[in-house]
């Protein structure tokens, strides 16, 4: 059997109150130690400024603009044309009174002023510190609290929401620099609190005017503050340093050297996923490394085709809803197909993975498969994509089997938190026994479980199962001003993950529950609400399902947005008809959905108390800007039940359970 992690220490058995831990795994390029650190590459500026000197003329950051009341082509600026920019706006900052440490918000859409912001941090020694562009107020006015932001960029349509009186901490702010322009009145509100506001141009105008040398960082200085959007409370403060991004950066680069394939200056990245996310961040990291280019989604999600279409981009990230719906594209319009195209189509799908599965490369298992069929899905997602990233969840087995097959690219998934620079584990390219799972330990980490005994996880079980836990050069310093937390998260020197894992006999990592997602009901019976949200998401009727309990209820209850199309062709067969919010509210549809639930339940053998016993239909997806999920799309267990609290109150007396007490 092939192997693809090697052990390096063996576990031990728990005592004294203290769990069990599994063996200690690395990657097997980490087999006799970890290979050294490029000795040029110490900071995230040195991995920008070496980039400037070898690709000075390399398109670097792309965008697009209206033209007449349409989206026009990408216009793009050079490695050097955006080095000069962040000396100027690095000056600007200096000659505003920032100092080394001083924090610096970022608050808006991905596009080339966010990344000119960033870098201007790395080249004076400053922080960043990102403010997700998809939370509201409340969220940024905790952060430049919380983080002490001094200095902010922000995108124009983002102002308002920066001067809401809300926003109580935006007070301390010295100035706010617009991506591109504020209004005379946004100009008056800031200044009546205290801050100078400029335009890009007039900040980049006063660094022109008031040169200043670049003052680069230390390794072991804090690169970034990067919030964490969290599925409860506030969010934390993760403090990575730029020996974390530049472990990440040389990681990656070893890895990716076993394979033909190499990363070139030719590559191109759609950029859409939020910067202020650490998968995205990471991505457009290495691209800067390469000397590679970094196009940005013109703002609409809904509209994402266009930009594809229109970057061609070589590499293609999201996270697992964004494969859903490429994946439910394609079903779709293969079921569209007459019945004998419909046949060859099931037919060509079988015939290629069969060679997949038996060893064969993707592109050698049936080229004839991929010029009769599979080639159009490859044009769904530009033409020329070579590489495609899922990462932020795991990814459904289905599906990405499904694209393996049909993409006529590698497919990846990969593992890991903000706690460690993005990056945990990382599967690879072509090996047909790594769907499902998440690969292999990264190449500057060290990866083992821990015995979660309330769950019933054991790392010496059959299969190994436990808490994942990690070490390693890219996992964070700590979390900041919470210095219990990082004590609670932190121990023995290995960082806790919160995440279940299954180690595969391989070497390889499959994600298979969430330790914080475990709810005790009234019986004492503990339930993984992440694990049935699986399970119970496989059934055709469900589009999204979140599950709750708590230790005062007996039984399990759903919020369910029904899946359209499928909601659609079951009232047609029961004679009903209306909008989905208007089918949301017929009895019928309830028992429906109630029956589907059961015998997904049953399929996959749970137990009775694991059952749904009563639901909630809802029209609207589960949406970030209802504060409802994280932009990552992970459930905000808190912020849901408050939404929800009424309904599931209702339902639960419906149910003969009383009134929720907590």
């Amino acid at each position: 059997m092939k192997t693809f992690a090697v052990q390096v220490e063996n576990g031990r058995e728990g005592r004294d109150g203290k769990p069990s831990v599994g063996p200690v795994y690395r990657n097997l390029l980490a087999k006799s130690g970890f290979p050294p650190m490029d000795s040029n590459l110490n900071t995230a500026w040195d991995n920008l400024r070496i980039s400037s000197e070898k690709y000075p003329g390399n398109r670097m950051l792309g965008w697009r603009e209206f033209v007449g009341g349409k989206l026009g082509p990408y216009k793009w600026k050079t490695y050097r044309e955006v080095y000069e920019e962040i000396l100027h706006l690095g000056s600007a900052l200096q000659a505003s009174g920032a100092q080394p440490g001083s924090r610096v918000g970022i608050y808006g859409s991905n596009c080339p002023q966010w990344i000119v912001a960033m870098e201007a941090c790395s080249a004076y020694s400053l922080i960043c510190v990102p403010l997700y562009d998809t939370l509201g107020p409340g969220a940024v006015d905790y952060i430049i609290d919380h983080a002490e932001v001094d200095f902010v960029f922000v995108q124009d349509k983002k102002v308002k929401e920066l001067l809401n009186p809300d926003c109580r901490s935006a007070k301390r702010l010295k100035l706010m620099a617009c991506f591109t322009s504020p209004t005379e009145e946004q100009k008056d509100k800031a200044a009546d609190i205290g801050i100078k506001p400029y335009s890009w141009d007039e900040f980049l105008h006063m660094g022109k005017e008031n040169p200043s040398e670049v003052f680069p960082p230390q390794p072991l200085d804090i690169c970034t503050i990067m919030y964490t959007s969290g599925t409860s409370g506030d969010p934390k403060g993760v403090v990575l340093t730029h020996e974390n991004v530049t472990a990440l950066v040389r990681g990656v680069d070893i890895f990716m050297e076993q394979f033909e394939d190499k990363m070139t200056v030719d590559d191109v990245y759609l950029s859409f996923l939020p910067l202020a996310h650490i998968l995205d961040r990471i991505i457009e990291e290495y691209f800067f490394h390469k000397g590679a280019s970094v196009g940005y989604y013109h703002g609409d999600m809904n509209a994402l085709r266009e930009d594809l279409m229109e970057l061609k981009p070589t590499l293609f990230a999201g996270v697992p809803r964004v494969f859903e719906r490429v994946h439910e594209g394609i079903k779709k319009a293969v079921q569209e197909l007459n019945p004998i195209r419909r046949g060859i189509f099931g037919i060509l799908y079988k015939h290629k993975l069969s060679w997949m599965n038996s060893g064969y490369k993707h592109r050698e298992a049936s080229p004839l498969a991929d010029l009769l069929a599979f080639r159009k899905v490859k044009a769904r997602l530009g033409g020329r994509v070579r590489l495609i990233i899922s990462g932020g969840a795991p990814l459904s087995t289905e599906v990405e089997e499904f694209l393996r097959v049909t993409c006529c690219a590698f497919l990846t998934q990969g593992y890991g938190l903000t706690e460690t620079c993005g990056l945990t584990s990382i599967g690879f390219p072509d090996e047909m026994c790594m769907v499902g799972t998440v690969g292999a330990v990264s190449v500057y980490s060290e990866l083992r479980l821990e015995e979660v005994p309330e769950m019933g996880y054991d790392p010496f079980g059959d299969p190994p199962r436990g808490e994942i836990c990690v070490r390693g050069k890219t996992v964070f310093a700590g979390y900041h001003k919470n210095p219990e937390l990082t004590l609670e998260s932190i121990r023995d020197g290995w960082f806790h993950t919160g995440d279940i894992g299954e180690m595969l006999p391989n070497g390889v990592l499959k994600i298979i529950d969430r330790k914080k997602n475990l709810v005790k009901l009234s019986q004492g019976e503990y339930v993984a609400v992440e694990y049935l949200e699986k399970v119970y998401g496989t059934a055709d009727i469900v589009e999204d399902i979140w599950v709750y309990g708590n230790s005062f209820k007996s039984m399990l209850v759903a919020v369910v947005v029904p899946h359209e199309e499928n909601t659609k062709k079951w009232a047609d067969l029961n004679g009903h008809k209306g909008s989905l919010s208007e089918l949301c509210s017929l009895n019928l549809l309830h028992g429906y959905v109630l029956s589907e639930l059961k015998a997904a339940a049953e399929l996959s053998k749970l137990r009775g108390f694991e059952h749904i016993k009563g639901v909630i239909l809802e029209a609207r997806p589960f949406e970030a800007e209802q504060d409802l999920v994280t932009p990552t799309l992970k459930k905000r267990r808190d912020k849901m039940l408050k939404h929800y609290q009424d309904k599931i109150d209702e339902l639960y007396a419906n149910l003969g359970e009383g009134r929720h007490k907590g």
